[in-house]
């Protein structure tokens, strides 16, 4: 795994594990309701996983397009299916998200090199 795919993972499980040990009911139901909203259903898994990463790159979170990114890895995505999903959010976001798209393609090859 590459070095910023697994910092990138530690640094997320780890500071996870703190605020779910906070127990506070709103925050764990909340990250419960984003877990169960990528589940299997009417849409597959993959495409939700594609809309979350639109959504992300949208709205310009680094850390929500790079877990995106790495769930669509996962779902099989392709790097020609990747740069699809790059045009929608560029196309939907404007010109904004051209350096999102930066990083998101300097990540979306770590993972492909993975």
């Amino acid at each position: 795994m590459g070095k910023g795919i697994e910092e990138f993972n530690d640094y997320r499980a780890k500071m996870n594990e703190v605020i779910l040990g906070k127990q506070n009911k709103v925050i764990n139901r909340l990250f419960n309701l984003d877990t169960n909203t990528y589940a299997e259903g009417a849409l597959s898994t993959k495409t939700k996983e594609m809309l979350g990463l639109v959504a992300s790159m949208v709205l310009r979170c680094d850390d929500c397009i790079k877990y995106h990114l790495g769930k669509c890895h996962e779902q099989g995505i392709t790097t020609d299916e990747m740069y699809e999903i790059f045009a929608v959010a560029n196309i939907v976001g404007g010109t904004i998200v051209i350096p999102h798209t930066r990083r998101a393609a300097e990540y979306w090859e770590e993972l492909i090199a993975q």
